[in-house]
């Protein structure tokens, strides 16, 4: 066993055995919360909460110290929409659990919406992807699901090894990529959505081929206490979304919104949040002519919440996120605004904002010390914290990268410890 992988092991049960309790002091606090950003000011964490955030605090019950020189303090970032915890490979398809196929009907249209398919069942909090986003700082993701028009529903994980979800994230899909579901329209997308919705609340089931029993149920659920997200870029199709809601009662976000900024007013007025990526920034589909790399921008200024994710193979690079962010703050953005989008907005928009997203205290310890400004590429994570406790970052690659840069010895590398 090699010596850092020993000191690895036992800086962990170290922080471990200080029952979740650390005093971070000098930090630059961005809080993405009231407090704004701090300057030479400390957190203290208790019991894996955060107790108290200011300066000079009293190292009330004697947590161990880590003086951050002045380095940039965040909340855990958010990796985006992805299938973290879902996939391993995305190309072997016996590794990936996120997405529910049906196979259509004769006439073209899905036989049976399945919003009651529930992808959590399938997170594995040992992936190999989940210590690579925690190098990149990320702490918090939404389980993506797709395959029809109502694929069923996510969940906000915390990337901390645990299995439970947050809070669930059922999803609806319109656009291009569900025409083989809605005989071959957008048109019949809105029509088969009313349909399922209002035939949720009727006293008595309709046509199975439509919702199954546990889909009506499950549809009930979601709209007392879920925002759907829904997946649409066309700026047309975001109208019909803003309807859709409208006539439903039901809340939504928008997820990847290339032409959401036409938008900008109604959203602000129905206080829909937007999940974008800010390098959608050209005219890539027909669905996205409309693109800009000022979405973020404009949609900031009308007062839309933005979030970002990274609509490119985001379970595997998750880390791209920040770099998202800090575009779309080279386009206009404030900064705060970039910070927030990677934090407290996508937080607020998922419904977890009363646990995590900020560095206020009574919410969860999840904190991140970094070398530089965090929307810099440049930068990288230096300590992490999970409900307080230091979270190594070591990844399967970083270990590999450790092993093959290691000096020469009598054996091959295949067979060094």
């Amino acid at each position: 066993m090699s010596r850092r992988i020993v000191f690895l092991g036992l800086m962990a049960f170290a922080f471990g055995a200080q029952a979740q309790n650390v005093l971070i002091r000098n930090a630059t606090v961005h809080t993405a919360g009231a407090q704004g950003t701090l300057q030479n000011a400390d957190v203290l964490v208790q019991g894996g909460i955060i107790r108290a955030v200011g300066r000079n605090l009293a190292n009330t019950g004697n947590a161990p110290v880590v003086d951050a020189g002045g380095k940039p303090l965040t909340p855990g970032l958010f990796g985006g929409i992805t299938d973290i915890g879902l996939e391993e490979i995305s190309a072997e398809d016996s590794t990936v659990d996120a997405n529910l196929n049906l196979k259509t009907g004769d006439s073209g249209l899905i036989e049976t919406l399945r919003p009651e398919f529930d992808a959590t069942r399938a997170y594995n909090p040992r992936s190999t992807l989940l210590a690579v986003a925690r190098v990149g700082g990320m702490s918090f993701t939404a389980l993506n699901t797709g395959g029809s028009l109502l694929p069923g529903q996510g969940g906000v994980m915390r990337l901390d090894g645990g299995y439970e979800p947050l809070h669930r994230t059922p999803f609806i899909r319109i656009g291009s990529s569900q025409l083989n579901e809605s005989g071959s329209s957008r048109a019949a997308q809105f029509m088969l959505l009313e349909q399922a919705f209002a035939e949720a609340k009727m006293p008595v089931a309709g046509d199975p081929r439509l919702l199954t029993a546990a889909g009506r149920n499950a549809l009930n659920v979601a709209v007392l206490g879920n925002r759907f997200l829904v997946t649409v870029n066309r700026e047309a199709d975001i109208r019909q979304a803003l309807k859709l809601s409208s006539k439903t009662g039901i809340r939504i976000a928008i997820v990847g919104g290339a032409e959401a900024w036409r938008l900008s007013d109604e959203l602000a007025a129905a206080k829909v949040p937007v999940f974008l990526d800010a390098l959608d920034n050209l005219p890539g589909s027909f669905e996205q002519i409309g693109a800009s790399e000022e979405n973020a921008a404009r949609l900031h200024r009308a007062g839309v919440s933005v979030s970002f994710i990274n609509g490119n193979d985001a379970s595997h690079n998750a880390r791209k996120v920040r770099q998202i962010a800090g575009v779309a703050v080279s386009n206009g953005l404030p900064w705060e605004a970039g910070l927030a989008g990677i934090t407290s907005a996508p937080a607020k928009a998922l419904g977890v904002d009363s646990k995590i997203g900020s560095i206020e205290v009574g919410k969860t310890a999840d904190l991140v010390l970094w070398t530089g400004d965090p929307l810099d590429v440049a930068s990288t994570a230096s300590a992490m914290w999970l409900a307080g406790k230091n979270t190594p970052l070591v990844s399967r690659q970083t270990l590999l990268r450790d092993r093959y840069l290691a000096p020469e010895s009598s054996l091959p590398r295949a067979y060094q410890p």
